[in-house]
């Protein structure tokens, strides 16, 4: 499925070296038309990012060249704000892509070097008199976090009374990892749209045989597959049972499925998968479902069709409640109330993604707190953001004697000027192995 064309909209994945010619263009038109507005909103003057091999700041790896693995010995990033737009220099022994080099390293090696190396980050910022200097230290936020201890007091030390002016980047860091181009959406677009026929490839008979092949044998199937595809999981892909007999378990106050993940497929199973790839520096986030078909059966029982018509609703309602402007909690306030309102017994744990797939931004709920999140769910939601939708439903089923069903759902969406849309469509109906 590898392209021959440079063009990241059409299917993927690139090679990797047209990936990194990709990703590097999109970071030229980052830092030229996405970070002025996002500084000048936080209140930044100059952002300082610092990392050391090993040991970096998540935001750091976000603004290096696509060929830059890791950070290299210690990097320091300074993007000064000015009338100009924003002038990216590196403190760094090695040039950084788009970075101005702003020191050249002596011949000097250990502490000389280091010392010489912090001078230059404070003739710096006494050439460029920035009022507010923004580093990534966040309490609410791991992502906005990234500045070390030993960094922070090194760069203090070094700032002298300008470190005075040192506050949180928290807000400008969020907003540079939550906010997407119009063309990273496209290619959400495409990757999202691999994920749907990878589900759709592994829960089929050319994957499944019902009454041998394990939910647990799916989940390395899936793994597999996106490996062999030149793209890779950002986490272990699952596949989760529930079938009639085995009812849902409490676990910390939620309702969870209780079949062992090694179970084997048996005939009238639901299967649900949560899978993510990465590719291009996005990330996707994606469940979906499936019915294995009994002997007679064409189609999944009334029962369990009413609970997906049930969270597809409940998707629209919380589609409807994600206002710019609102915080993750009352969007998630918002949702709740109105599936109340109509009676449906459901959470919503929904989050942002994209360059990492738990991302930075507003959290709307978590699947063990419905009650709202405190720090990341008071963060504003923002348009030209992406999103995995996640959420559930509980249902009684008549077809399985009324027994409870958790049907959950997860898709990628985006949030433009235009509103919500989903990243290559949503599930509706179930995908039919049999």
């Amino acid at each position: 499925m590898s392209l021959v064309a440079p063009d990241p909209t059409r299917t993927v994945p690139l090679p990797l070296r047209e990936q990194a010619d990709v990703r590097d263009r999109w970071l030229t038109e980052r830092l030229l038309d996405v970070l002025p507005g996002l500084m000048d909103r936080a209140g930044i003057d100059l952002w300082v990012v610092v990392g050391r091999e090993y040991n970096e700041d998540p935001v750091l790896a976000t603004l290096l060249p696509a060929t830059w693995l890791t950070a290299r010995r210690r990097t320091i990033l300074l993007l000064h704000r000015s009338d100009d737009g924003v002038t990216p220099a590196a403190v760094s022994r090695y040039p950084v892509g788009q970075f101005l080099p702003a020191w050249t390293a002596a011949r000097s090696t250990g502490r000389a070097t280091e010392r010489a190396q912090w001078a230059e980050v404070r003739r710096f910022v006494e050439q460029a008199g920035p009022l507010r200097i923004g580093v990534d230290v966040s309490e609410r936020f791991a992502l906005a976090d990234g500045l070390s201890h030993t960094d922070h007091r090194l760069l203090t030390e070094a700032l002298g009374p300008y470190a005075e002016r040192l506050v949180s980047a928290e807000q400008l860091a969020v907003g540079w990892l939550e906010t997407r181009l119009a063309e990273e959406i496209a290619v959400l677009h495409v990757l999202n749209r691999l994920v749907h026929q990878v589900i759709a490839e592994a829960f089929s008979p050319a994957v499944v045989t019902v009454g041998t092949t394990t939910a647990l044998d799916v989940a390395w199937w899936i793994r597999q597959r996106f490996h062999d595809l030149g793209v890779e999981p950002w986490f272990q892909p699952t596949v989760v049972l529930q079938r009639a007999g085995v009812p849902l378990t409490e676990e910390q106050g939620t309702l969870l499925p209780a079949v062992p993940y090694d179970a084997v497929v048996q005939p009238g199973d639901l299967m649900q998968c949560d899978v993510g790839l990465t590719s291009l520096g996005l990330r996707t986030d994606t469940q979906r479902n499936a019915y294995v078909l009994r002997p007679g059966e064409s189609a999944a029982p009334d029962g369990l069709r009413a609970a997906l018509r049930t969270a597809n609703r409940l998707q629209e309602l919380t589609t409807a409640a994600l206002v710019p402007g609102r915080t993750g909690n009352e969007v998630l306030t918002a949702a709740r109330v109105a599936a109340v309102a109509e009676g449906i017994d459901g959470d919503v744990y929904s989050h942002p993604i994209g360059y990492h797939g738990h991302g930075a931004g507003p959290a709307i709920g978590q699947w063990d707190e419905q009650g709202g999140v405190p720090g990341a769910g008071d963060y504003p939601v923002h348009r030209d953001t992406a999103y995995a939708l996640e959420l559930a439903v509980r249902r009684p089923v008549p077809e399985w004697g009324g027994q409870c069903v958790r049907l959950g759902l997860e898709e990628g969406i985006a949030l433009t000027d235009d509103g919500v849309e989903y990243l290559d469509g949503r599930q509706t109906e179930f995908l039919l192995i049999g």
